[in-house]
């Protein structure tokens, strides 16, 4: 693309005081724009997940579900945040 035509675009910052500046920063920043400023990386993810099956009443399931759907998350994470704060609070 010739330079005339080229967007202008802001510089990133060399450091950034906390993840909530880098968000905001990108949040408002499109990457394709940087995209010269990038390379190719090699990582590996190693995730280890549990799955426990915990059978609920049904009303009650219902009741987390909507609740979730409300909030935005899933039913699943409404119910690993509600435990882990309960279980916080019990072991104090």
């Amino acid at each position: 693309m010739p330079k005339s035509k080229q967007k202008k675009r802001d510089p990133i910052p060399e450091q950034f005081d906390s993840i909530e500046e880098a968000a905001e920063f990108w949040d408002s920043h499109d990457l394709a724009d940087y995209e010269d400023l990038t390379r190719p990386v090699d990582f590996e993810v190693d995730i280890k997940r549990e799955v426990v099956l915990t059978a609920l009443e049904p009303e009650l399931a219902t009741k987390l579900a909507a609740c979730a759907h409300q909030r935005g998350v899933s039913t699943e994470t409404l119910i690993n945040t509600w435990l882990t704060e309960k279980l916080m609070a019990a072991t104090r």
